[in-house]
């Protein structure tokens, strides 16, 4: 089912989404709607279901090179290049925008980190912001003073530098706290990663700061959910998880793109899709060996996996600008989300009273 074309350049579209024929009824069956961000692009999307016709409700803002995501309470968190942003939704409940929308996230908020490459991010039980930081090789918080705090680096770590090391990408939360991290390596130096990127990649235990699983390809995005710790084996294109007893992965199903970004509603998992870029970080991978032999290309969007089938049951593509996908995030109980930016003058005019004082 083809949706709305966004900016368009001498007549020829910069962005074209496309979804499966159901994804819109399924989005109204689940109740929710959906937030991306792709850092190649430097956009922040939200993707939904229409209260006034049939229609894909596609919503987007611009922040330089966003990459992690994080949905709590009534706040959306984003990390971009040198800055964490917490967005509050300022309409009350069942309140809506003159346009119908049913959440209004403005940004509210900003720690300035400086440029640590910052990747996933979350929210503990306690509202501390938690976060991936790359380039230090550790997960840190923010305390509106410091550019970062360090609050846990792996094992093999041994100085906290700006030399990305292993490149610690993904966090998974247990019962509200840090739990598990995915990295591509277990190296110790400056970006000695890129010489593992095959089959050197681990998800550690933040607890107990053992490995649980190794051998990976550029493992992305774990999760927890179901009583289950899930997670993207990127390089290979396999989604699954991970058997904690036998300490090893087990594939759900082949994913067409390098995935990255990975949420949860019920028995479906919402997967980012990207197209591998042509330049050293991806060359050499078992992802592009098995599309070629499927004679096919990586695909960029969204796919969504039924947990019960390891089918994918739906899907989003984009085509165009947008090439490559970081992070997703589901919005529950929402239609219809938009944030503000900082390029209109939207951001000038809406002023949010408090206190049930209205917009």
């Amino acid at each position: 089912m083809a949706a709305p074309t966004a900016e368009s350049v001498a007549g020829k579209p910069r962005l074209e989404i496309d979804t499966s024929r159901q994804f819109i009824s399924w989005l109204r069956e689940q109740r929710m709607s959906l937030a991306f961000t792709t850092y190649q692009a430097g956009k922040l999307f939200f993707i939904g279901a229409r209260t006034d016709n049939d229609k894909l409700w596609v919503h987007e803002r611009s922040f330089e090179r966003c990459m992690g995501l994080a949905v709590a309470d009534n706040a959306l968190y984003l990390a971009n290049l040198y800055q964490l942003w917490r967005f509050n939704n300022v309409l009350p409940p069942g309140g809506h925008t003159p346009d119908g929308c049913d959440r209004l996230y403005v940004p509210q908020m900003s720690w300035v980190t400086g440029d640590v490459d910052i990747h996933d991010v979350a929210v503990d039980a306690n509202g501390r912001l938690v976060f991936v930081n790359t380039l230090f090789s550790c997960l840190a918080t923010v305390d509106g003073q410091s550019s970062f705090v360090p609050l846990w680096q792996p094992a093999h770590i041994s100085k906290l530098a700006a030399e990305d090391r292993c490149h610690l990408n993904g966090l998974a939360m247990r019962d509200g706290s840090p739990a598990y991290v995915s990295a591509v390596s277990r190296t110790d130096l400056y970006e000695g990663w890129r010489e593992h990127r095959r089959n050197g990649g681990v998800v550690i235990d933040v607890r107990s700061n053992e490995v649980v699983c190794e051998g990976l390809s550029m493992p992305h995005s774990p999760r927890w959910h179901q009583d289950r710790l899930w997670v993207l084996n990127s390089g290979t294109g396999d989604f699954g998880h991970v058997d904690l007893e036998q300490r090893r992965f087990v594939p759900l199903c082949f994913l067409p793109g390098y995935a990255r970004g990975l949420a949860f509603v019920g028995p479906f998992a919402i997967v980012g899709l990207s197209k591998p870029r042509g330049v050293k970080t991806f060359d050499g991978l078992q992802l592009q060996e098995r599309l070629d032999t499927q004679g096919v290309s990586a695909r960029c969007g969204l796919a969504v996996v039924d947990l019960r089938s390891g089918d994918i049951v739906h899907s989003l593509t984009a085509e165009g600008v947008v090439e490559e996908l970081y992070d997703v995030a589901v919005i529950p109980d929402c239609r219809m989300p938009a944030a503000l930016g900082f390029k209109t003058e939207e951001i000038r005019r809406t002023i949010n009273l408090g206190d049930g004082g209205g917009l």
